[in-house]
């Protein structure tokens, strides 16, 4: 795939964040665009955003839970039926979840679980084939700098964006076995300025307020239109995987040299510099 032009690319969790700037990426690019998040107002702002910048692009919204199988399977056939074509998927929906393993309730891993990976699965899936029969195919899963690292507190997420990756990479080699038209990518971000740390859930023990001020001050580096636009170039470049950010490319490289011996140093450095919970963990 050489261009986005008339391109149709679905985006899941397009109500922010990433998700938002990738549509306005794609938007300027000359694609149209289906869009879906659970946040109605969010993505309402979206469509709005996009129609004063690009008025001509073409958009198609649709509430969507995506760790809702049959309900992301009626959605694609939709987008298939609507478009008569499907030429990339984004999934991007996510959501994360602070606590230690023993904090955490199996629902709440659960939760994590069921939009962050499963997510992913569904829209994989269900669009997979509307992808091949494109011709010109291409998928993005989005994982995360803790899906080429682990860090404390964070195992389901940990669990969700490694999962993302191994999947990922699967079948992207399946598509290259296959020598089907549909290119795969991985995509990586570091600290990235979205609500997702204000929108996240905590075990009782943590006070998320100061969970979200911390990312927000001291991890979220890269801003949206920034990650939006390496993903498309990774999209346009048939890149297999794409880190974003300067803390995402140095830690990968961190991890990469110091091995499995990495995890004595982040737990040293994470116990030094993240908010203490507020009562003793489990």
């Amino acid at each position: 795939m050489k261009t986005l032009r008339n391109k149709v690319v679905v985006i899941t969790g397009a109500g922010s964040g990433i998700g938002r700037a990738v549509a306005l990426e794609a938007a300027g690019r000359g694609a149209r665009l289906a869009l879906s998040d659970v946040d109605e107002s969010g993505l309402a702002l979206t469509e709005r955003e996009i129609a004063a910048r690009y008025p001509t692009t073409t958009v198609r919204t649709a509430r969507l839970d995506v760790a809702d199988r049959p309900a992301f399977a009626a959605y694609a056939s939709a987008v298939a039926s609507d478009f008569g074509v499907v030429n990339v998927v984004v999934n991007n929906a996510g959501v994360a979840m602070t606590g230690t393993i023993a904090e955490s309730d199996y629902a709440d891993i659960e939760w994590v679980l069921g939009i962050d990976f499963w997510g992913v699965v569904h829209g994989t899936k269900e669009f997979l084939p509307h992808l091949i029969a494109s011709g010109d195919g291409h998928i993005v899963n989005i994982s995360s700098l803790f899906g080429l690292m682990a860090v404390p507190t964070q195992a389901a997420y940990n669990a969700a964006k490694f999962a993302v990756r191994g999947f990922t990479e699967s079948l992207r080699m399946e598509m290259l076995v296959a020598g089907s038209p549909v290119g795969v990518t991985a995509v990586h971000p570091g600290g990235v300025k979205t609500a997702i740390a204000r929108n996240a859930r905590a075990a009782a023990a943590h006070d998320q307020t100061a969970l979200a001020d911390f990312f927000d001050s001291k991890l979220a580096r890269t801003t949206p239109e920034s990650a939006a636009r390496a993903i498309v170039d990774g999209i346009i470049g048939n890149k297999p995987r794409v880190v974003i950010g300067a803390d995402a490319k140095f830690l990968d490289a961190f991890v990469r040299l110091f091995g499995g011996r990495y995890s004595a140093v982040v737990a040293k450095v994470s116990a030094r510099t993240m908010p203490a919970p507020s009562k003793s963990p489990v």
